[in-house]
């Protein structure tokens, strides 16, 4: 049954491969829904599943099980010339780029429009309006050995809106770009979002670019969703040891600080608590020594939220650190130090 919210529908997918004779699962038991409109994560390390992930969704890849609703039609049951019309639908974005080096920034453009049969004139027209809408325009007779990696992505954006898509399918496609770079995409993405109302897919490896730009995550770990819901809920409240391993960056996991008699409380506080000495406040009021680990400020959906894991030496302060953080709405869990 399908939801008229939902631009895409995944149901029970899964995605096997035949290596040599045995067979290798690549996505298990795979159920998604994607919403009209909205910047939405897929979110993994390497080898989960996620680039099979995208191209079972624009079904370059066909799933071995399960089905894949685009825009209420079932994609497996369409013949190969109205699947090939719903791709269209679909623009990719890859982390490489996948220019044509022979051909320039507008050429390039141009590419799919020609290939839908539209007259060069028209297509030459349309490559131009979309070079000005990704801030390229300049640099239309520019080929790619002449491009920064922003403005080759930038390019690729422009010619995956050539044939007016819903939705962008966009994997790892700032993993190659530096962080001010990665920051322009993304805002771009966004405007895109905005303005046009297509619906944003990232695949990605970087919780930062999740937090930074996304509504909604789909955690992928070992071949099957682990967590979906809202960025914010799912980093606050880590549900699994997956989310947590993505949540928790490797150079701020508490687990490589677990020697030592105690507990580990992480703590996640927003808005103006995040400006505020709540730590100190604390230690003050309680007469409780604590033992901060790490601590740091990330921004999710333009808001500012703290995240710290401190260590507090025994059970009895650790209970009382854990009510007077609750009673002032800041959320608080325990972290396993064998995790």
């Amino acid at each position: 049954m399908t939801n008229d919210n939902n631009i895409i529908q995944i149901n029970d997918l899964h995605k096997s491969f035949s290596i040599k004779g045995r067979e290798v699962v690549a996505l298990e038991d795979i159920n998604l829904n994607i919403h009209k409109g909205e910047i939405f994560g897929i979110i993994g390390l390497s080898g989960a599943g996620k680039s099979t992930l995208v191209r079972c969704i624009n079904f370059l890849e066909k799933p071995t099980s399960g089905s894949v609703i685009f825009d209420g039609r079932d994609l497996g049951t369409l013949p190969a010339a109205e699947l090939r019309k719903a791709r269209q639908q679909m623009g990719m974005i890859f982390q490489q780029f996948n220019l044509l080096m022979q051909r320039t920034a507008l050429e390039n453009v141009c590419f799919p429009l020609e290939l839908a049969g539209v007259s060069k004139a028209d297509a030459k027209k349309r490559a131009l309006e979309l070079l000005e809408i990704v801030g390229l325009a300049e640099r239309a007779g520019a080929y790619p050995v002449q491009l920064s990696g922003g403005q080759k992505q930038r390019v690729a954006i422009a010619r995956a809106l050539a044939t007016e898509p819903k939705v962008l399918l966009c994997d790892e496609a700032t993993s190659a770009l530096d962080p001010q770079t990665t920051a322009s995409i993304l805002e771009l993405l966004r405007k895109l979002n905005r303005e046009m109302g297509i619906t944003v897919i990232i695949i990605t490896h970087e919780m930062r670019v999740i937090e930074d730009v996304c509504k909604r995550v789909a955690i992928i770990a070992d071949h099957r969703i682990a967590e979906v819901g809202p960025v914010l809920d799912i980093f606050t409240h880590p549900k699994t040891d997956a989310t947590r391993q993505l949540v928790y960056r490797e150079d701020e996991d508490p687990v490589v600080y677990h020697a030592g008699e105690g507990r580990f409380l992480r703590i996640v506080y927003n808005g103006s608590f995040a400006l505020e000495p709540v730590i100190a406040k604390m230690i003050l009021d309680l007469h409780i020594p604590v033992n901060i680990i790490h601590a740091n400020l990330r921004s999710i959906e333009g808001d500012t939220y703290g995240d710290m894991v401190v260590q507090v030496p025994d059970l009895m302060g650790s209970e009382r650190v854990y009510q007077y953080l609750r009673d002032r709405g800041i959320a608080v869990e325990e972290v396993s130090q064998d995790a």
